[in-house]
């Protein structure tokens, strides 16, 4: 008995305590990603903008690149702007030791200031994307974020419904402007 008091006891003083363990590099990319993700969720720019790097570089590629704190910042200020209520979930998430990709869906409603020069008009989007992380010393390096623009731009109303007869009118007007234009280089030898 005198034994099994003095393990607990030594036990219970830290002498057996498991070592603590060390972070993969896996695992700090992925915490670092899912942090960004939170910081997305709460639509807290500063937060945001202190997971980069202050030359990183996000090339979203329906809009443009942003080079810097200051232009990533901006943007999602501006989204948030827009879209007051956007909220984002990770769908998926896969981490290596210096990237991490993930699949994401924002919700919300247009309903907020301009964004992209269109004037908000109250219609609910939701969007599915994908980034592509490189992380260095904890910090967002690049980022490349693909989605779908022209859906987003149906959803807002900037263009007609997939498939309705307003879309099919305007492939028809850009096919024959299309025509005209090459018509004109073929007389024109240009």
């Amino acid at each position: 008995m005198a034994e099994a008091k003095t393990e607990e006891r030594a036990a219970s003083e830290g002498a057996e305590r498991p070592k603590p363990r060390r972070v993969s590099k896996r695992k700090a990319v992925e915490n670092h990603v899912r942090g960004y993700f939170d910081a997305l969720a709460r639509r807290d720019v500063r937060a945001i903008g202190e997971h980069w790097r202050e030359d990183g570089v996000e090339d979203m590629v329906p809009i443009g690149v942003m080079r810097g704190r200051p232009e990533i910042e901006g943007f999602f200020r501006d989204l948030f702007g827009a879209v007051p209520d956007a909220e984002f979930t990770v769908a998926r998430l896969i981490a290596g030791d210096r990237s991490a990709a993930v699949e994401w869906r924002m919700t919300g409603t247009f309903s907020g200031a301009r964004f992209q020069g269109l004037d908000p008009t109250g219609k609910p989007v939701e969007v599915r994307g994908f980034d592509l992380f490189e992380i260095e010393d904890g910090q967002i390096v690049s980022n490349t974020v693909y989605y779908d623009g022209a859906e987003f731009g149906r959803q807002v109303g900037m263009l007609p419904p997939q498939d309705s007869g307003a879309e099919r009118a305007m492939k028809s007007a850009f096919n024959a402007m299309t025509k005209v234009r090459k018509a004109v280089a073929e007389r024109t030898g240009s």
